[in-house]
């Protein structure tokens, strides 16, 4: 049995950085899906993230079962609610919106999704998730109908960090947003990270492979690509 969230740790204490694809299912067409998924198992990364601020579709767990047949990475759920629950996957980012104050994303789903994750097998890696402003209203935002926080003002998502991290959260998640238009500022990613113990995600508006290295050297431990990669499955070769 995998145990990812160690796996993160020892990544962190080895200096060795980790790289996520995120997936949506709503914009995967199951056709396509064996040239993304040989696109993926000739990319970097250690992990493949599924998961979506709607997710309207009905083949998650199809789209999950495929994938596992053909791609040795851990598959973890990044589920906007617990409707984007399925068993078939190997761990579960339970996500706490802390940058925002809409009591459902803080408390109320991760509640409703209890009876749902206790009938299954999923590791469950508590993730303090803060939405970081980048220039333009994102997915996340509209449907969380929270605000995220100012991309200038380190010192408060240092301190939403450390709150995340003393209430037991075991991942800090700073996230620009599905297609956004400003990646997470290096200056916050290195605030935060010089400031908690725990590992830190970094994810949004990362465009190419030098915005990769920026957050790894700025203290990220996994960095996430969504968009990039959904608009070019070709991402990691013609950034070479």
């Amino acid at each position: 049995m995998m145990d990812i969230y160690n796996d993160i740790v020892r990544a962190k204490t080895e200096n060795r950085k980790l790289l996520a694809i995120l997936l949506d299912p709503d914009k995967i067409i199951l056709g396509n899906l064996e040239y993304l998924i040989q696109k993926i198992n000739q990319s970097p990364a250690t992990h493949v993230f599924i998961g979506g601020s709607h997710v309207q579709n009905n083949i998650l767990d199809e789209l999950i079962v495929v994938l596992k047949q053909k791609i040795s990475l851990p598959i973890i759920l990044f589920p906007g609610n617990p409707s984007q629950i399925s068993a078939n996957a190997d761990a579960i980012l339970f996500l706490s919106l802390i940058s925002g104050r809409n009591p459902d994303y803080l408390i109320e789903y991760q509640v409703n999704a209890v009876p749902i994750l206790k009938k299954t097998q999923l590791e469950i890696i508590s993730t303090g998730y803060m939405l970081i402003e980048s220039g333009s209203e994102t997915a996340v935002a509209r449907v969380s109908n929270t605000k995220p926080l100012a991309r200038n003002n380190d010192d408060r998502a240092m301190y939403t960090a450390q709150a995340g991290e003393m209430l037991g959260h075991k991942l800090i998640y700073l996230e620009a947003g599905s297609g956004a238009k400003q990646a997470v500022p290096i200056e916050m990613i290195k605030k935060v990270s010089n400031n908690i113990e725990i590992p830190l995600i970094v994810g949004g508006g990362i465009i190419d492979l030098h915005g990769i290295q920026k957050a790894y050297e700025a203290g990220a431990d996994l960095v996430v690509i969504g968009t990039a990669f959904e608009n070019d499955a070709e991402f990691f070769n013609q950034n070479n």
